[in-house]
This record gives structure tokens, C-alpha cells and sequence, in this order.
């Protein structure tokens, strides 16, 4: 099968007014797509769309019937990016309860509840592809994140799930995985050796391609594919020595109380 033309396509990307979201809004609209961004930050949202000629809106991916108002006054949607995030740092004993909670609403309730208006629509279309944003977090256990990896852990899951319920109906799901990334989620955070960060903009290119000729994981550098399927073949005590090895264990401690981290918490906590 050759590869997709995404020329004309209805893209809609949730959480697209900067990083990874706003990367590919960007590479989708160099390759034709028409770009539909939804953010909370509405004006930023305006001024990345617009760049790309499209069209920027607030959203608030929370507010479940809003979200699917807006959804349902597209008309057509070929592709729904569920990108929208959020990552807090803190001790499992130390998250205040109310992060937690909007962390579960922004980063997994808001995905499925996206990912089940999409698929109403892209069955009457008889087509479409569903995009949902997980993490490496959502295949590895990261200390001092572990609120944040229960939601990856939660999107991978369900990706997998929907995946299997729609086959053979003509809608498409991917489930993209990158490791660190060189975004506001990671502000003040240390680079640490094998987890160096990557580009949005690389990200992004591995969105298209999935886009472009369809499959289900999107490891982003594409070695975490290699070390999730280490991580599955070996004893879990080698696979925790390796994990330590490689410096996983501590990339969410160094620089999570420093100045730039305390500026990105602060803006997430709403």
C-alpha cells in the first residue's frame, strides 16, 4: 500500500496551540491538510493556525459537552489528534488531590470521550484515523510521575482496545509514544544520556507518517521500541537494572523543584 495523500484532510489536534501539537499542525499543513487547532489558550491557538491557514478555537477538553459541540460542527473530521496534556511532578504522597484528578480529565477522560465523539462521526463518514498522544511514560514507570504515567499507561490501554473494536470498520487508530521532548512539559528537567530529548518537530514527522500509511505505534525516538520489547522478554528485576542503567529512574527528579519547572506547575494547575 502506498502512501496516504493527507491533501484536503480535515485534521483536528486538541492541545495545538504550542509544542508538539503546534509542530504538527505545521507539518500536516505543508502537506495540505486543513488544520482545525482546539486549545484552552485561545489566542495562542488563533496565532498557530492562522500561520498554517487554518483556524484556531477555545476548547476546553474537560468540558465534555463542549468538546463534542465543537467536534460536531465541523462536519467532516478525517483525522482527531487527541494531543491535549498535562504533566505535574510530585510524590506520589506529596500530589495534592486535586492535581491528580485534573490530570485524569485532561491527559485520559478527555481522550476517550474525544476518541468516542470522533469515531460517531467517522462511522457515518465510513472512515477516519484517531491519533491519541500517550508517552514512553505509558510503558515505563517513571518515579516522581506516577499520577502521569497511570494517564499514559491509561491511553496506551485504551488505544489498543479501540483499536481492535473498530477493525475492519474503516477508521484507523495510533498510539504515539515519545520519550522526553523538547517542550514546556519538561521545563527546568534535566538531559539525561540515553533519554535525550527529541524535537516536537520529530514528533510530529512520526505523526504523518502514521498518518500517511497507517500502523499503531509511534515510538518517537524509535530505539524506545527496542526497549519496550527488551523491557517484555526479560526477568522485571533485569529490566529495572536497565532502567536505572540508562538513567530513567531519576530523568523526572533533576530539575523538578527549579525555577523553570515552578513556572510551567503553576500555568497547569489552572
Amino acid at each position: 500500500m502506498g502512501r496516504r495523500s493527507l491533501s484536503g484532510k480535515v485534521v483536528v489536534i486538541t492541545g495545538g496551540a504550542r509544542g508538539i501539537g503546534a509542530a504538527t499542525a505545521r507539518a500536516l499543513a505543508s502537506r495540505g491538510a486543513v488544520v482545525v487547532i482546539g486549545d484552552l489558550d485561545v489566542e495562542p491557538a488563533k496565532e498557530t493556525a492562522a500561520a498554517v491557514g487554518g483556524s484556531g478555537h477555545a476548547l476546553d477538553v474537560t468540558d465534555h459537552a463542549a468538546f463534542s459541540a465543537f467536534l460536531g460542527s465541523l462536519g467532516q473530521i478525517d483525522v482527531l489528534i487527541n494531543n491535549a496534556g498535562i504533566m505535574p511532578l510530585a510524590a506520589v504522597t506529596e500530589e495534592p488531590p486535586e492535581t491528580t484528578a485534573r490530570q485524569l480529565e485532561i491527559n485520559l477522560h478527555a481522550v476517550i470521550h474525544g476518541t468516542r465523539a470522533a469515531v460517531g462521526i467517522m462511522r457515518r463518514q465510513g472512515s477516519g484515523h484517531i491519533v491519541n498522544v500517550a508517552s514512553a511514560a505509558g510503558k515505563f514507570g517513571f518515579p516522581n510521575g506516577s499520577t502521569y504515567c497511570a494517564t499514559k499507561f491509561g491511553v496506551v490501554g485504551f488505544s489498543e482496545a479501540v483499536r481492535a473494536e473498530l477493525r475492519g470498520s474503516g477508521i484507523e487508530v495510533s498510539c504515539v509514544m515519545p520519550g522526553m521532548v523538547r517542550t514546556e512539559l519538561i521545563s527546568g528537567l534535566s538531559e539525561i544520556g540515553f533519554l535525550r530529548p527529541v524535537t516536537a518537530e520529530a514528533v510530529a514527522l512520526g505523526i504523518v507518517r502514521a498518518l500517511e500509511k497507517p500502523r499503531f505505534d509511534v515510538f518517537v525516538p524509535r530505539r524506545l521500541n527496542a526497549l519496550t520489547r527488551f523491557q517484555r522478554l526479560v526477568p522485571r528485576r533485569l529490566s529495572e537494572w536497565a532502567m536505572r542503567v540508562v538513567g530513567a529512574d531519576t530523568a523526572l527528579f533533576h530539575g523538578a523543584s527549579s525555577a523553570a519547572r515552578a513556572a510551567y506547575e503553576t500555568r497547569v494547575h489552572g
